[in-house]
């Protein structure tokens, strides 16, 4: 496979633009950088196009290395035919070249290796060559009749590993060797798993009926694994890991099993007919199935978590860029019950002016106090804005700011504002090192004042997993998650910049 004309087809770009850009990321150069200073080369490609192409190449280039490695793996074996070489290299995603390579991975011990010990394969290909016609009646005599060398004579000087002991033995030894040949086929996994993505259905019921939770409506549940939409697969997910839920895929198994021996029956009439077909349900039901229902579970919930991510990063993107407001000069109210709300003053840079606790929620409420606090502190720093964080107490401060502007001239504002992450931010390392001599509860009241100030100057503090912006982001792949923000949080700097004389070392390190 050539990867350049691959991308280049995928993105539908020229060549020359891809082989530039792929050289620019292999110097180690980062997408910002390519994105801003290097458009002559790349054509002028976006960061998001040119992620998208780093991502892309990452995947090709790992699936060449894995079939250079199968092939190998296979070659030692002596088994790699000009076919199945042909077939491993112009395989296009990695679950094909894995389907290619099963027959020949090394296993455990299996019912099928058993038989094989005991030399029973030729009886198996026998079965398979269906040489032999026969009715009914008469179809025992003739598979009695193929299986009789296998059986080991009672007097045979042979280990009890490879000793046969009868023609039912003999039978079922080869049946099983049959059905994992069935198993193992790339033709076959890809026959089951399409009829299966088709047709199968994700069944959800609860562990314990009687009890209530969030996830009564998967209680008595089915939908289509085609049509399932990603949210659900993420909720499921969740009330199976907390043991609420019991999940199982649902496949037609009549339809599959028919499927599946038109490819392995050549001959109705022959003798070993219903023996094949009873080997072929095994095969499925045993082997195939439980296989293929782990791999849809596995995609559905990679699909989801994918889905997910991406929402997550625009909506981090949208915080992030968020215009900043210039000339603010700010009270921000972090919003609390017993320990009451913590107050903190700042000038139009972000300055901390002065800070204080006000009790306007219970148990105190405090409405006379804290209206005496809050017009003194407009008075002597020329308030414009007054920030409420939208945390817990958050609807009842707000009522009582709303109120107190409402019967007081002052030409102020208020505003909520998201304080996801902030606690996370104020318990830092980073924040203890800028603020050392103040609270942690301080330093949260003055981090959702500086969100409105400038959103992304202040929300780069905190890793962009904490910033909350999606749902199930603990259930997620946190990898994938982590290193699907980060390149958000870098994007947003270098699309915005910064400047060096004023800007946060947490800033500069994008």
């Amino acid at each position: 496979m050539n990867i350049s004309e691959k991308l280049a087809s995928e993105f539908q770009i020229k060549i020359s633009q891809v082989e530039n850009t792929v050289a620019l990321i292999d110097e180690g150069n980062t997408i910002p950088f390519i994105a801003r200073y290097r458009k002559e080369a790349t054509g002028g490609l976006s960061d998001v196009t040119l992620r998208d192409m780093e991502e892309r190449l990452a995947y090709l280039r790992n699936l060449e290395e894995r079939k250079e490695e199968v092939k190998r793996l296979i070659d030692e074996q002596g088994k790699l035919t000009e076919e199945l070489k042909a077939e491993i290299e112009k395989a296009e995603v990695l679950q094909r070249v894995e389907d290619l390579y099963k027959p020949y991975k090394q296993k455990k011990a299996t019912r099928a290796s058993k038989a094989r010990e005991k030399g029973l394969e030729p009886l198996a290909l026998a079965f398979l060559a269906q040489s032999e016609r026969a009715a009914s009646k008469e179809a025992a005599a003739v598979i009695s009749a193929l299986a009789a060398p296998y059986i080991t004579a009672a007097d045979a000087n042979i280990e009890d590993a490879k000793r046969v002991a009868d023609e039912n033995e003999a039978v079922k030894g080869a049946c099983d060797i049959i059905a994992e040949m069935i198993s193992d086929d790339a033709e076959m996994t890809a026959l089951v798993r399409e009829k299966t993505v088709s047709a199968g259905v994700i069944v959800t019921e609860a562990v314990d009926h009687e009890e209530q939770t969030v996830y009564e409506m998967y209680y008595e549940y089915k939908e289509g694994i085609s049509k399932i939409p990603n949210h659900r697969v993420l909720a499921i997910n969740r009330g199976e890991k907390e043991k609420k839920l019991r999940v199982k895929l649902s496949a037609p198994a009549e339809d599959i099993i028919a499927a599946v021996a038109e490819n392995v029956i050549t001959d109705e009439k022959a003798a070993v007919y219903s023996l094949l077909m009873e080997t072929i349900a095994d095969a499925y039901k045993r082997l195939m199935a439980p296989a293929v229902e782990r791999e849809m579970r596995n995609m559905l919930t990679e699909r989801a978590e994918a889905e997910a991510v991406k929402v997550f990063a625009k909506n981090t993107e949208k915080l992030l860029m968020a215009p900043p407001v210039s000339g603010a000069r700010i009270i921000a109210i972090d919003p609390g019950y017993r320990t009451g709300c913590k107050v903190a003053v700042l000038g139009e840079t972000g300055k901390l002016m002065a800070y204080t606790t006000i009790y306007p929620t219970e148990p105190k409420c405090d409405i006379t106090g804290t209206e005496a606090v809050l017009k003194k502190l407009i008075e002597k720093f020329n308030i414009n804005t007054i920030v409420i964080g939208n945390g817990t107490a958050s609807r009842e401060t707000e009522e009582v700011v709303a109120n107190f502007l409402a019967k007081n001239d002052y030409d102020v504002k208020y505003t909520i504002v998201n304080e996801a992450g902030a606690s996370v931010y104020s318990a830092s390392k980073l924040a203890t090192e800028e603020y050392p001599d103040l609270d942690v509860t301080t330093r949260g009241a003055m981090s959702l004042g500086r969100r409105l100030q400038d959103p992304l100057a202040e929300l780069v503090k905190i890793s962009p997993k904490h910033i909350g912006v999606g749902q199930y982001q603990h259930d997620i792949n946190q990898t994938l998650l982590e290193t699907a923000l980060t390149n958000v949080v870098e994007n947003c700097v270098n699309r915005v910049g910064v400047d060096l004389n004023t800007a946060s070392p947490s800033l500069l390190s994008y």
